[in-house]
């Protein structure tokens, strides 16, 4: 019992530390596209990183003063962000080109944190489906919002959808071996740029649509 509670607890580390640094420098590149000063970019990178864990932790009643006791989390995201703004822009150039891939890192990454914190806390499966979802995406909306744009997740291609099947696959399948939980990050990274360069989407309707025909 304590060797798999060490096992989740590293998994639990090791998901969580790769979110934060994809998260982390994703928000930092669009608080600079923004043209945010070093303190807006500090916080922009540092929201991103930690919103959608503390919304998790809000809804299934965790205290979110536990924020304070990530002190490995806190300075990993610091020195991220740290590194990207004194990156030259060349390379910061070229980084924004692969800011799709950062979000789905960073998705995968905590989707799969949040629903393995949700299956040690023993909640039921659709608790584990939505902490899952809001520790993938929380950080993200925030940080759109705060920068001024339509957030990811409500943009046509499938983003909420990957996290909410990991959760469902951590729900009910015993995943808890490092390559069947490098296998699912993998699969939930690769569906999301899948969605990106296919454009998949979800149903929508429009009302814009139908009020614009009637005008004509």
């Amino acid at each position: 019992m304590r060797g798999g509670e060490f096992k989740l607890e590293w998994e639990f580390q090791a998901f969580s530390i790769i979110g934060t640094i994809a998260f982390a420098i994703s928000g930092a590149i669009v608080a600079m596209e923004e043209d945010y000063d070093i303190l807006g970019v500090f916080v922009l990178g540092m929201v991103t990183a930690f919103g959608g864990g503390i919304i998790r932790n809000l809804l299934i009643g965790i205290p979110v003063t536990t924020l304070w006791s990530q002190g490995l989390f806190l300075k990993t995201a610091a020195i991220s962000i740290l590194i990207v703004f004194f990156l030259p822009l060349k390379w910061i150039q070229h980084w924004k080109r692969s800011e799709v891939f950062f979000d789905a890192i960073g998705l995968a990454a905590f989707a799969i944190q949040g629903a393995s914190y949700a299956v040690k806390t023993q909640l039921p499966i659709s608790a584990v489906m939505v902490a899952a979802m809001l520790t993938g995406i929380g950080g993200g909306m925030i940080r759109d919002i705060l920068a001024g744009r339509k957030p990811l997740v409500l943009r046509d291609e499938i983003y909420a959808v990957w996290a909410i099947l990991a959760g469902l696959a951590l729900g009910l399948a015993d995943l808890h071996k490092p390559w069947e939980l490098f296998g699912l990050f993998l699969l939930v990274v690769l569906f999301r740029m899948l969605s990106v360069y296919y454009k998949w989407k979800l149903p929508r309707r429009s009302l814009r649509v139908a009020e614009e025909r009637r005008s004509q």
